[in-house]
């Protein structure tokens, strides 16, 4: 009886998720009814609609508090719906993306993307060595490697995927196809990832996700926890590490940073600083933020708070 109920229930379950991403997948394609900056304006403007009648709306408020301390309330709220917005127009950018990228540097006017730091896109292409591109969820994240693509520079790319498994394999199939070789984050990774170091190959990893075990850092002022991942990589393969970042601008357009590599932090015996490391990348991403906060992703529980905020 017992495992009749579990079938049952996990049959519910699949059923669910199966649901929830033909939603998904319905409201996409509904978007490609429209031109490019039609169907991203629309996505902005409906998730600003329903974003702040959901519940993670207040966690998202709050880490906006917490962050930013100076600011009056009718602040975090326009930053709070921008933030909603930015998310929409991610899902709708994954429906025009082939259309989106649309840099040339042999074009006299300036297109859809702008592209800044070319020349270490190709001075990594043309000297291959092991190096780890790094970012944060701004702007359109998915844009760099991309771009990096187009300039002829494979990275392996580390991403999560997304808890339905029914749009993780969707969104899985469609990254691929655009952004060279994907791994996704799992119990191995760490090790698909060093196998391209050792081979000499780039990789590109997000460093502002939750993590609940982690080096002890901050960021914008407040404990949380760092995945060691690149800076334990750096450390094994000595390899640089670059910066790098999307932007959004007016117009539906975007512009995207590589910054020259960082010098990382060492202790007095010349061995990689493990927590000062992890603390640069936040300080980086912060940086970052500070300038465009509407363009974060603030409804993640970076500071693990959730649980405390809606028992309240």
């Amino acid at each position: 009886m017992k495992l009749f109920i579990t079938r049952i229930v996990l049959s519910l379950m699949h059923f669910r998720q199966w649901l929830v991403a033909q939603i998904i997948f319905g409201f996409l394609n509904f978007l490609k009814l429209f031109p490019a900056d039609g169907g991203i304006r629309f996505a902005d403007w409906l998730t600003r609609l329903i974003g702040p009648r959901m519940q993670r709306h207040k966690l998202m408020v709050t880490n906006l508090r917490n962050a930013f301390p100076e600011k009056s309330d009718a602040e975090i709220e326009e930053i709070a719906l921008a933030s909603w917005g930015n998310m929409g127009r991610l899902a709708a950018e994954y429906v025009f993306l082939d259309r989106l990228f649309d840099f040339d540097p042999e074009r006299a006017e300036p297109g859809r993307v702008e592209v800044s730091g070319i020349p270490i896109f190709l001075e990594l292409r043309d000297n291959p060595r092991p190096f780890i591109v790094f970012t944060g969820h701004t702007g359109n994240f998915e844009l760099l490697p991309v771009a990096g693509a187009a300039f002829g520079l494979t990275v392996t790319v580390l991403f999560r995927p997304p808890n339905n498994p029914y749009v993780a394999q969707k969104v899985f199939d469609f990254r691929s196809a655009r952004m060279g070789h994907l791994v996704p984050s799992h119990a191995g990774s760490s090790f698909a990832l060093a196998r391209q170091l050792e081979a000499g190959a780039g990789v590109g990893v997000l460093v502002d996700q939750k993590f609940r075990k982690g080096l002890k850092t901050t960021f914008f002022g407040r404990e949380v926890k760092t995945n060691p991942l690149l800076p334990k990589l750096v450390r094994q393969f000595n390899c640089e590490v670059y910066p790098a970042r999307c932007i959004r601008l007016p117009g539906n357009r975007y512009r995207l940073e590589i910054e020259p590599k960082l010098e990382l932090p060492r202790d007095e015996r010349g061995n990689l600083d493990l927590p000062a490391t992890a603390q640069m990348l936040n300080d980086k991403v912060e940086g970052w933020v500070r300038e465009n906060p509407e363009q974060w992703l603030w409804y993640h529980d970076r500071w693990n708070i959730k649980k405390a905020l809606f028992k309240k």
